[in-house]
């Protein structure tokens, strides 16, 4: 296996972020401190960083500000959703839940939801990616 990394860019300068290999470590919180310390999440409602990309799986940590809204989609996969930081409205369909750290939930591919952070709020998504 040959190891995967994000060269810097003029959003994360400091770049060079591992993001496969046969073992991969990840220290949530700095990677929280980074998207709360970045540009985008000072003048957007909400910032992302991918953690760790491979073919079948992807790991990414986002952050909400309060009452921002992550509208409406679907994933290609089974996903899994668990709150570092803060409290969620994960709404599916009918289903909807308020979710605090601690707390996580699993949603099969393709079917449609949304979030809505209470307060500001970091969660970790994972997603399982469908290779059909």
């Amino acid at each position: 296996m040959e190891n995967k990394s994000n060269d810097a860019t003029s959003k994360r300068p400091e770049g060079n972020r591992l993001l496969n290999a046969p073992l991969v470590e990840m220290n949530l919180q700095n990677f929280i401190d980074q998207i709360k310390n970045e540009a985008t999440w000072k003048e957007s409602d909400h910032n992302a960083v991918t953690i760790f990309k491979s073919d079948t799986l992807r790991i990414v940590i986002i952050g909400l500000h309060e009452n921002a809204e992550l509208k409406p989609h679907k994933a290609n996969g089974v996903i899994s959703v668990q709150v570092l930081e803060g409290k969620i409205h994960f709404i599916s369909g009918k289903q909807k839940l308020i979710l605090e750290k601690g707390q996580m939930i699993a949603l099969q591919e393709n079917i449609t939801h949304s979030v809505v952070a209470l307060k500001e709020s970091f969660f970790l998504l994972t997603l399982s990616i469908n290779k059909t």
